[in-house]
């Protein structure tokens, strides 16, 4: 579903400030598969991610999805077949538009546009058939303005949005780190379910060593651009913090107290 081969950027190369983001990776998903990421700041998550999306173009190596060679392909393009949830609760939804419009403008994203309006009443039924399955009430809700829900609210409806058209890949881009424990735990379970449900091709990049545990069935760990450890489905069931730290002291001879020195 998902192949990265020898990717490698560089920011600001040849000058004082050259930083190598992507140090020759390679990655593949298949249909399915839940890959948590985690890592440092500047480990280079969220760049691989921009490359993934199309947001960022890779300097060498190439980007396929499907099957189809996408490494040049702009996001825009790559939209309809990438679902994409951020961090920040105000991204990924027009906080001016209701709740309807911005389904209905999620729902047309991987289909051909036409002259009709965007919420007719059969997408309104389904609609609120989907919102049903977040338990959150928002189905009765469907004309409130999404600027007026609360973060974790919103977070769920653009976790939705991203999913429905059921992409051919999900990112996540720690998209429970900037909400409240029990948001994060809420949020968490929604994606869980809908992953679940659609057995969507994940890439979650998260800083909670549990959550990286808890969900999916392999983990990797990136530092300094790389990917220096990759987790199985088999070994991420018996993979605790304590043996996460563990590999990257042996990988990195790191010395570290905690997990927040891994990961902050």
């Amino acid at each position: 579903m998902l192949q990265l081969n020898q990717i490698h950027k560089i920011f600001n190369e040849g000058s004082p400030d050259e930083k190598i983001a992507i140090d020759q990776i390679n990655l593949s998903l298949e249909a399915g598969d839940f890959v948590t990421v985690i890592g440092s700041n500047g480990a280079g998550k969220s760049t691989l991610m921009n490359i993934i999306s199309g947001g960022l173009f890779p300097d060498v190596g190439e980007v396929s999805i499907d099957g189809k060679d996408v490494t040049n392909m702009t996001e825009y393009k790559r939209s309809k077949m990438i679902g994409r949830v951020f961090q920040d609760p105000m991204a990924g939804t027009a906080p001016s538009m209701t709740i309807e419009e911005n389904l209905a403008m999620a729902y047309s994203r991987n289909k051909t546009r036409t002259l009709r309006r965007g919420v007719t009443n059969k997408r309104r039924s389904y609609f609120r058939e989907v919102l049903e399955t977040l338990h959150l009430g928002l189905e009765n809700r469907l004309s409130a303005k999404v600027g007026l829900l609360s973060g974790g609210e919103r977070q769920a409806l653009s976790l939705l949005m991203a999913t429905f058209t059921e992409p051919s890949i999900l990112l996540l881009d720690e998209h429970t780190a900037a909400l409240d424990p029990s948001r994060a735990e809420l949020i968490t379970n929604i994606t869980r379910e809908i992953v679940d449900r659609y057995k969507l091709t994940t890439l979650m990049v998260t800083h909670n060593m549990q959550q990286a545990i808890d969900l999916g069935n392999r983990l990797i760990m990136m530092d300094k651009g790389q990917i220096i450890l990759q987790v199985n489905e088999e070994q991420k069931k018996l993979l605790t913090i304590e043996g996460l730290l563990e590999e990257f002291k042996r990988i990195r001879g790191a010395q570290m107290d905690s997990d927040r020195a891994v990961l902050s």
